[in-house]
């Protein structure tokens, strides 16, 4: 978790961040995490990150 916000300000250093979806999840993480650190969405497990994936490609 202590990377995550790391990769946030990476892609945010790098100009991209407009260019790319930044998704957290697992056990440990929480929707408040995900918002503290400006990530674009949590998903609780791999089945439900690849759904929103789906979600974020067809927008």
């Amino acid at each position: 978790m202590g990377v995550m916000a790391d990769v946030v300000k990476a892609v945010e250093e790098a100009g991209i961040r407009d260019k790319v979806k930044i998704m957290v999840g697992g056990a440990p993480v929480t929707d408040a995490f995900c918002a503290q650190i400006g990530a674009d969405a949590y998903t609780p497990d791999a089945a439900s990150a690849a759904e929103k994936a789906v979600e974020f490609c067809a927008n």
